[in-house]
Parts: C-alpha cells; sequence; structure tokens
C-alpha cells in the first residue's frame, strides 16, 4: 500500500494533538495511518490562538495553522457560524497551488465548496456526527437561554447549509446510522462508511468481577453531566450499588448532586494511566447517550479495556456492537441490568466474542485501504 507519489491535503477544524478529546481520536489516528501508508500529507489546522503542534510534522509533509474569525469577525447572514469562521483566504490560496484531493474532517471546514474554483477538485467530507443534529442536542442540553437559542439558531442554519453541498463532494460516515441518517433527511446518496481509526489495541478486558459501576467522560460538557446527573437521580437513587463518575473538570453542581448520595462517588480529572485503571476494576460500564450521532469513543474504550457495558439501543443502532452491548433504554431498564450483572463473571467467552467483533470493523490496516481507494479510485 506504499504510495509515495499520493499528496493528499487534509483540513482539520481544531489542532489535532494532543490526542485527549474524542474529536481528535480519528483525525490523530488516521494521519498516522496515511503515512505508513506512504501518503504525503498537506495538513492545514485552524486554531484559536498561538498554539502549534510539532509533534505532527513526524506524520506530515507540511503542517499549516490558521486562526478562527472569532466573534462578531466570523459571523455572516448566509452560513453558519462553525463554517464562516472557518472562512481564510490564505487556506483557499494554498489548496489552488495543486490539484491533491482534499479531505475535510469535519462539515466546519468546508466552506471551499461554496467556492466555485473548487468545483472539479476532488473533495471529501469525513462526517464525525450529523452535524445540525449535534446543535440540536447541544441546544438541549444548553443554560443559560442565550446559549440555547445559538445553538438551536446555529442547528437550523447547518441543515440548511449541509443539504446545499451535498451534492459537492464526497462523504464519509462513521456509522451506518449516520450514513442513512444523511440519505434520508439530505437526500445525499454520494455516501459511504468509514468507522473509526483508533490507536493500537487489543482486548484488554479482564475476566471475573468488578468493585463498582462507572460512568467516565468529559465532566465539563453539558451532555456529559446531564447525563451524570440522570443517573444519579434516576437510576442510583433507588439502587444500593456503588457509582463512580469519572472525568475531566466536574462542575460544583455536580459534586453537590453526588454529596446527596452514599453510593456515588466522583473522580476528578484522573490521569490517563489512572483512568485506565478505574476502567479495568469496574464491574459494569454505564455509558447511554442522549447524543445518538456519531459514535462513542469512550463505549469502545470500555469495550476494549473493560467488563460489562451498559448503553442504548441509539448508541449503538447502524453499528455491529450490539452482540457485545446490554441495551437498557429507561432508568427501569437500567436499573434490573445493573442487579442482573453486578455479580455476575465477566469470562474469557465474552473477551472472545469482544476480540472477534470488534476486529471485524475497527481494523486500521483494513479501513485504511478502503480510505486510499475511495480518495483515487
Amino acid at each position: 500500500m506504499n504510495s509515495p507519489d499520493k499528496h493528499l491535503h487534509i483540513i482539520s477544524f481544531a489542532i489535532p494533538y494532543p490526542v485527549d478529546k474524542g474529536y481528535v481520536f480519528d483525525i490523530f489516528y488516521k494521519l498516522e495511518m496515511l503515512c505508513r501508508a506512504g501518503i504525503q500529507i498537506h495538513l492545514h489546522c485552524f486554531t484559536n490562538n498561538e498554539t502549534t503542534a510539532p509533534d505532527l510534522d513526524q506524520y506530515c509533509a507540511s503542517v499549516q495553522y490558521y486562526f478562527r474569525n472569532k466573534g462578531h469577525k466570523g459571523v455572516t447572514t448566509h452560513l453558519p457560524y462553525a463554517v464562516s469562521s472557518r472562512k481564510n483566504d490564505d487556506l483557499l490560496n494554498n489548496l489552488l497551488k495543486d490539484d491533491y484531493p482534499i479531505l475535510m474532517e469535519g462539515i466546519p471546514c468546508t466552506y471551499l465548496l461554496t467556492d466555485e474554483r473548487f468545483k472539479d477538485r476532488k473533495c471529501i467530507v469525513r462526517l464525525h456526527h450529523i452535524e445540525f443534529r449535534h446543535y440540536r442536542h447541544l441546544a438541549d442540553c444548553a443554560y443559560p437561554l442565550l446559549k440555547k437559542l445559538y445553538y438551536i439558531m446555529e442547528s437550523r442554519s447547518l441543515k440548511k447549509y449541509e443539504r446545499a453541498i451535498h451534492t459537492k463532494a464526497l462523504f464519509l460516515a462513521v456509522s451506518q446510522k449516520d450514513a442513512n441518517g444523511y440519505k434520508k433527511e439530505l437526500h445525499c446518496n454520494n455516501i459511504s462508511v468509514l468507522p473509526l481509526f483508533l490507536p493500537d489495541w487489543e482486548v484488554k478486558s479482564k475476566p471475573g468481577t468488578g468493585a463498582y459501576c462507572l460512568y467516565h467522560g468529559d465532566l465539563s460538557l453539558p451532555t456529559n453531566e446531564r447525563m451524570a446527573v440522570w443517573l444519579m437521580q434516576s437510576v442510583f437513587k433507588y439502587l444500593p450499588f456503588p457509582l463512580v463518575i469519572a472525568g475531566k473538570n466536574p462542575t460544583t453542581r455536580l459534586h453537590r448532586i453526588a454529596l446527596r448520595n452514599p453510593h456515588v462517588c466522583i473522580i476528578a480529572n484522573p490521569g490517563k494511566d489512572e483512568l485506565q485503571d478505574v476502567i479495568e476494576k469496574a464491574q459494569l460500564h454505564i455509558l447511554p447517550s442522549q447524543n445518538e450521532t456519531g459514535q462513542r469513543l469512550k463505549l469502545l474504550n470500555a469495550l476494549i479495556n473493560g467488563r460489562f457495558c451498559i448503553t442504548n439501543f441509539g448508541s449503538v443502532e447502524g453499528t455491529n456492537l450490539l452482540p457485545v452491548c446490554h441495551i437498557a433504554n429507561t432508568p427501569a431498564e437500567i436499573k434490573d441490568t445493573v442487579r442482573k450483572l453486578y455479580n455476575k463473571p465477566f469470562t474469557q467467552t465474552d473477551i472472545d466474542l469482544r476480540k472477534k467483533i470488534l476486529s471485524r470493523e475497527y481494523d486500521n490496516e483494513a479501513n485504511t485501504r478502503h480510505l486510499v481507494d475511495f480518495i483515487w479510485s
């Protein structure tokens, strides 16, 4: 798969390093795999400050950084703010210096699709989720009111924008569910599925029983905080089993609610090794999601490193993960499933099934071959 004559522009809506946020994983490990395949990558990153990432140079033939137009400078009347704030003439001029294919990491990077100079260029958009649905979900979780209104307006603008560009590029979704959603709601037929790129992995789940239930995620995000509060108030308030909530920057409000339940413990800002240890020692991973677009990296992490996983159907719909998850959609169903599994040993048979299921979809080398064929076929 060595392709020294193949050059590719990749536009990233943020700097994909360090690899400490969910959306960064797919971009960073895609860079690594394309580099191994001999692709000459020309990476273009948007940033909010003077930050650079020299570590990216080892994977790329060139790396360039562009400032976002923040605040009123990034606002236009006819484009979503996520897109218009990344309009950059220097970027467009750099892309026009050659005719290499262009891979845009997310809808926010797609302003060039509105420019007639790129109408005959090979352009691919990587959908990390369905953008307008993602913003609608952010609106459901947002406070105060002004932030909620912003997300609602941005969601409407994104839906209109995504409908306008859906014939101007090829699209790659992370799941069949997202691909189906794009076909149904936006009538986009030029869309395929490419699973997430992950770090080199093998299933490391331990047989036996763990010591607690676990919910983990970036707790500074309103969506994750809302889910943690829901689990405490609607599920574990009525169960005698310990719940650990682990993640980045939990709010004072979250700590205050946790103090009301003697079975709940919060681990704030665990390091990478500490978080993996917490995941490894849990008996149950409780990871439902109300945002049912994209794919949950924390669920994949739990499946690779942990024991039993409980999630809702929407989180795994359109993936091959159903056989290795326990589905519970309501508080009553989650409570029943926790009672059923809390003292049940996790077995080698469970581990073997995970290895079989996960290796089918999350094979970086096979997915790299698919991506290279997709771009240059």
